[in-house]
């Protein structure tokens, strides 16, 4: 189920250019599928969920940030969006906007939509302790008294 357009990025991130629009129109069911995959990583459906308004405009706005962090990635010179220099002794340093280039996204894009599984974990305090629990607490070496 195609959830967001282009005219959707063009809305919420600005106007693009014919170079810019065509990777718009690639980018989208890219980052849909990938999302759709994630929610499937943890029991959830994106077609179900979408069905809420509400939840439909946080995904769109979640692959829109994400289209235009892709949009926004230099194709073709390293894709910094922070530069410095220095003089004398020289130094330079950079940030840059997507580390290794390509599409990622970002563990509070996931979290926003409710797609990062929770880790949980426990031990019983009174009464018996799983064994790994105890072997963490108490170490696995148990010859003192």
């Amino acid at each position: 189920m195609a959830y967001i357009k282009v005219e959707d990025v063009i809305e919420l991130f600005r106007p693009l250019s014919p170079e810019e629009l065509a990777r718009a129109k690639a980018l989208i069911p890219v980052v849909e599928d990938t999302l759709y995959l994630e929610a499937e990583k943890i029991g959830k459906n994106l077609d179900v969920l979408s069905n809420n308004p509400r939840y439909m405009n946080v995904l769109k706005g979640v692959v829109v940030d994400i289209v235009a962090r892709t949009l926004m990635t230099s194709t073709n010179s390293e894709p910094m969006i922070q530069y410095s220099e220095a003089a004398l002794g020289y130094s330079a340093s950079g940030t840059f906007l997507s580390p290794g280039g390509g599409i990622f996204i970002k563990k509070d894009e996931l979290k926003k939509l409710g797609l990062r599984k929770q880790r949980r974990g426990a031990f019983e305090l009174y009464g018996e302790m799983d064994q790994r629990a105890d072997d963490l607490l108490m170490g696995s070496n148990r010859d003192w008294h």
